[in-house]
């Protein structure tokens, strides 16, 4: 592949440091192998590890030297690789957000990872790791600049270089109330796992606890005859402990991602910066917010709390498609950032249609049935280990039931409201503009009930309307393409996508 006349511009050379440490893991084999192999004593396995590292870093700033980045007019130009050659050119229009990360390493070092979100997956090349903080501001400048057609420079300017206050923030106060709500046991789940794994590297084993108790019994204690409540109190105490725990958990992880949260409105869009030691800096386009997600919890709920997510083409980070722009908000908070998107709140008197219950029951009937066959299979087969399968019957009616109660659909002149859930409480609104498409789709027992699911296709996520009759389902379809037939989608910048 020929390479552009022009030089293009490299990556900073802090980057290979941050690219180096973060590698260091795994090497850890190759070192390992390189050091036996040297077979010569202490100092030839030092060698031996000091070449593995040297090729490493050899080939990363080999890696260096052939990448480049050139700002062209209508895009943005990446050429990489040693022996092969690689390049992908990223049209201005195609780019959703452009979001700027700092690892702690990179903190230090003063730099940071620019990503440009284009909605067709994130690869390598998507992605400029690492240049300076001025440079992937002036990056994400000529993004902003390149894509909008007309910008008020008064606008820009109002604020007299001054930062406005946000749209919303979470003082550390609002992030420890999400870290209780947060309340994780992964954390222990992993700690105890690799207790077990490496238990020759802690300073005590299983055994010693047996030692311990045969020295209590030994001093008079009768640990056999322990009194009634004192195994209580034990048991409560351990409980208190894995809840503290979780809860410390919970806060540790929120602090980690959530520190620091502020949402800004600017000209071109919503800015979100948070982080703690990883640094995240997003920017997202209004006209790139297809649809909004209200989320709450049985707990969260009674207090009043939600958070609100931005659904879009671009995704937030590998973990999670939608763009957290209120982590843990009032509704009188999410609502004025929801329609600063373009969507509004349902007004008081729309009237929400729940689905028909009949496909909610017909699924914990057959549940029900397999249960119980395997339970019979397993009694003729001469064992009754399975009967144990039926107390899971009740918990998946009561499941069934409320999933039912808890999903239930409206539309308006204008924006489509879908709600479901019943734990992971969730209400979704999109403007029926932009729908991308309508299907009714309607399985077996679907088709007997004379009912149907519509499914709504929105760009980086879709909303099903479940268990309606046929007639409904058609008429919502009607009702929304009405609303989509007679828009022009390039004008809106959205037929790109």
């Amino acid at each position: 592949m020929s390479e552009s006349a022009t030089p293009g511009q490299r990556l900073d050379l802090r980057g290979l440091a941050v690219h180096f440490v973060s590698g260091l893991p795994q090497l850890f084999v190759p070192m390992i192998a390189a050091a036996y192999g040297a077979q010569s004593g202490g100092v030839g396995g030092g060698i031996a590890i000091l070449a593995v590292l040297l090729l490493s870093l050899l080939f990363r700033w080999l890696a260096w030297t052939r990448f480049r980045y050139f700002i062209e007019d209508d895009d943005i130009r990446i050429e990489r690789g040693l022996l092969s050659r690689s390049a992908r050119s990223i049209p201005y229009d195609r780019i959703q957000d452009v979001s700027v990360e700092q690892k702690p390493l990179a903190r230090l070092l003063g730099i940071g990872e620019v990503k440009f979100e284009t909605g067709g997956g994130e690869g390598e090349d998507a992605k400029l790791s690492y240049v300076s903080l001025a440079e992937a501001e002036r990056l994400r400048e000529t993004v902003r600049s390149r894509k909008a057609e007309a910008i008020d420079e008064a606008e820009e300017l109002e604020t007299g270089g001054i930062e406005a206050p946000p749209v919303f923030a979470m003082d550390n106060g609002r992030l420890v109330t999400l870290g209780f709500y947060s309340f994780s046991l992964i954390v222990l789940a992993v700690l105890a796992g690799a207790a077990q794994q490496f238990d020759f590297l802690l300073p005590w084993g299983w055994d010693d606890l047996k030692l311990l108790a045969g020295e209590a019994e030994r001093r008079g204690v009768d640990l056999a005859h322990v009194s009634l409540g004192a195994q209580v109190g034990g048991a409560l105490l351990a409980i208190a402990v894995l809840v503290m725990l979780g809860v410390l958990t919970g806060i540790v992880r929120t602090a980690l991602t959530q520190y620091g949260f502020r949402l800004d409105r600017t000209a071109k869009g919503f800015r979100r910066r948070r982080g703690l030691l990883t640094k995240t800096d997003v920017v997202m386009p209004v006209d790139r917010v297809q649809a909004i997600a209200v989320t709450t919890g049985p707990v969260r709920k009674r207090r009043g709390w939600h958070a609100l997510h931005f659904i879009s083409l671009a995704s937030d980070s590998d973990k999670q498609a939608d763009h957290e722009v209120a982590p843990l908000a009032r509704l009188d908070e999410i609502w004025p950032i929801a329609a600063a998107a373009g969507v509004r709140a349902p007004d008081d008197g729309l009237l929400f249609e729940r689905a028909r219950a009949a496909p909610w029951l017909d699924r914990w009937l057959l549940g029900t049935a397999a249960i119980a066959l395997a339970v019979i299979a397993n009694i003729l087969a001469g064992s009754s280990l399975a009967t144990w399968a039926l107390l899971l019957v009740p918990p998946l009616a009561i499941h069934a039931w409320l999933s039912w109660r808890t999903h239930s659909a409206a539309l308006d002149e204008r924006q489509v409201f879908v709600r479901h859930g019943w734990w992971n409480q969730r209400l979704q609104v999109a403007r029926q503009v932009n729908v991308q498409s309508v299907s009714i789709t309607q399985g077996p027992l679907l088709r007997l009930r004379g009912l149907a699911d519509v499914q709504l296709g929105i760009a980086g996520g879709t909303m099903a309307i479940r268990s309606v009759p046929l007639a409904s389902a058609r008429a919502i379809r009607e009702q929304v393409l009405a609303e989509v037939a007679p828009v022009d989608f390039s004008k809106l910048g959205l037929s790109a996508n």
